[in-house]
């Protein structure tokens, strides 16, 4: 899956603190399109969840910009940029600036995170088999609000994020986000696709892997699916 990346992170740092890992954090992206759900382990509470595009620079390729066209944060307007290298044991060492949320005010401070790829699991279409994917949903924009909606699967794991944004003007900026529901499933032999996490109000009607009944092998890049009756660009594609 070469247009295929999952991953979770081992360690975060903001030095000189030393590094921690206080979150249960998965991250699947797909042809420059990813969905980051993260939860905070102490509290089974969503720490962050974030998605939008993942750009790589044309001219160093360790160096990666990530935008956030959903954020549980709020933080529209910039898009984080990390710079990567591959450890001794294989994990690849993230070091950049962003906002620190935990602190009052999220003043920007330098971080150190520590992520591991992993293999997609093995879901319904079998070994040797892989289906990856993102999905936008169509904005649907009432007065001044704005529903965004994401939705990512990596083989036998699924994401889904959606938050309401305030937006202005014509161009839709936005100015503030709401709270963001979320979904993460998993894919059991046994039990088929099941919850893992589920959060906030609303995070129960977001679609589930259940419910997607169509053949997702036979999608293209930028087609227009449904999916539980609402429509979805295909923003990655990723099948083998």
């Amino acid at each position: 899956m070469a247009n295929t990346n999952l991953s979770t992170r081992i360690s975060i740092s903001w030095p000189p603190s030393p590094p921690s890992e206080p979150t249960d954090t998965l991250v699947l992206s797909v042809n420059g399109w990813y969905v980051d759900l993260r939860v905070d382990k102490a509290t089974s509470g969503l720490d962050w969840a974030i998605a939008g595009e993942r750009m790589v620079d044309q001219n160093d390729s360790k160096v990666v910009r990530f935008t956030h066209a959903l954020d549980s944060h709020g933080v529209f307007s910039t898009a984080d940029c990390g710079t990567f290298s591959t450890l001794p044991n294989g994990d690849d060492l993230e070091v950049g600036e962003m906002p620190r949320a935990d602190i009052p005010g999220a003043p920007v401070c330098a971080y150190e995170e520590v992520w591991r790829t992993l293999v997609p699991p093995v879901a319904a279409e079998g070994e040797g088999h892989c289906v990856s994917w993102v999905l936008e949903g169509r904005k649907k924009r009432v007065g001044d609000e704005l529903m965004r909606t994401f939705l990512g699967r990596a083989g036998g794991v699924y994401l889904a994020l959606r938050q309401a944004q305030t937006v202005e003007g014509e161009d839709g900026c936005v100015r503030c986000g709401g709270e963001v529901s979320a979904r993460r499933e998993e894919w059991g032999i046994s039990s088929g696709w099941r919850e893992k996490y589920v959060f906030e109000l609303g995070g129960e009607r977001l679609p589930s892997m259940r419910n997607v009944v169509e053949d997702q092998r036979e999608w293209k890049q930028g087609q227009t699916v449904v999916v539980c009756g609402e429509e979805y660009v295909v923003r990655g594609l990723d099948v083998s």
